[in-house]
């Protein structure tokens, strides 16, 4: 059988999975893991009227939506963790800047139950959420239903399908089979839910220490298409046990960005004008990457397969 090749470049794995229009989930692991190297990628490309997925992206959906890579947002949430609003989504909704916007608006538990859907490949899911709230009115995935089988009034969420998923994990292997621990939000099931699958990861490592440890492969690598090694691929987001949460990054992109002229600097600083993930890491520097990085080592006690 022939091998496929699935180790690649970040800048090759964008250009071959990533096109414009696609429905994208990023940022599925709440807070953490948020693959902010490859939506910078996304943006140094020039892809256009994506529709992105996620529950809370915290600042990197701003940033696609700043650049004028989307045209609609599906999520609970888009903003600054770290400082509150998320200013170019707030310029993109209320003033149509750089472009208009359109926004399917869930709760944290709407768009993960719409992911799970389409993970288990049924229409929908029903659930007893947002009933009686404003987010159903007039939605086009969220509908009240009765139970055939007990009468009572249900919410139905639609089933979700992203054309791609795009993750960071902490390490996998050449074959795109994944670790992953710390806060997994919804990413295994956006992982199982897509078309395709693009990984990014810290680091890449030998078959043996991922099959060595089966039951922390969350990623199974037959759903993966391509793998890109990149550390600090999550930054300013932390990746448990790899790299801090870069709490001033958030504050500093926060006062950066009030203004659209701001953003636009900070995007050409940052992103355009960097020669990829590595010009952006040398924009950060060796000194605030070291402070980053966990002091204290916390290994998870070992695990017997033992028969």
């Amino acid at each position: 059988m022939t091998h496929v090749q699935k180790v690649m470049a970040l800048g090759e794995a964008v250009s071959r999975h990533v096109r414009d229009g696609m429905v994208i989930a990023m940022g599925t692991g709440l807070e953490s893991c948020i693959p902010f190297a490859a939506g910078h990628e996304i943006i140094r490309q020039g892809r256009r009227d994506l529709v992105l997925v996620g529950p809370i992206s915290d600042i990197l959906f701003d940033q696609l939506i700043g650049a004028g890579c989307v045209a609609k947002v599906i999520a609970a949430w888009v903003g600054n963790v770290g400082a509150g609003i998320a200013y170019n989504f707030r310029r993109a909704v209320e003033e149509g800047i750089p472009r208009p916007l359109s926004v399917e608006d869930h709760s944290n538990l709407t768009v993960a139950l719409a992911v799970s859907a389409a993970a288990m490949g049924v229409p929908y899911l029903p659930a007893r959420t947002a009933l009686g709230t404003d987010i159903v009115r007039d939605h086009q995935r969220l509908r009240e239903v009765t139970c055939p089988f007990t009468g009572e009034r249900l919410l139905a969420v639609g089933a979700l399908r992203p054309d791609l998923t795009i993750l960071h994990a902490q390490r996998c292997d050449r074959h795109g089979n994944a670790h992953l621990w710390g806060n997994l939000g919804i990413s295994l099931e956006a992982a199982r839910a897509a078309e395709t699958v693009l990984l990014t990861c810290e680091e890449l490592v030998d078959d043996a220490i991922i099959t060595g440890d089966p039951n922390r492969t969350l990623v199974p690598g037959f759903l993966v298409s391509a793998v890109a090694e990149v550390p600090f691929g999550s930054h300013p987001s932390p990746t448990q046990g790899y790299v801090n949460r870069d709490d001033r990054f958030y504050d500093e992109y926060h006062e950066e960005t009030r203004a659209r002229a701001g953003f636009l600097a900070w995007l050409d600083r940052m992103v355009l004008g960097t020669q990829g993930h590595a010009g952006y890491l040398s924009r950060l520097g060796e000194d605030r990457m070291a402070r980053l990085r966990p002091r204290t080592p916390r290994p998870a006690a070992p695990v017997s397969y033992g028969f």
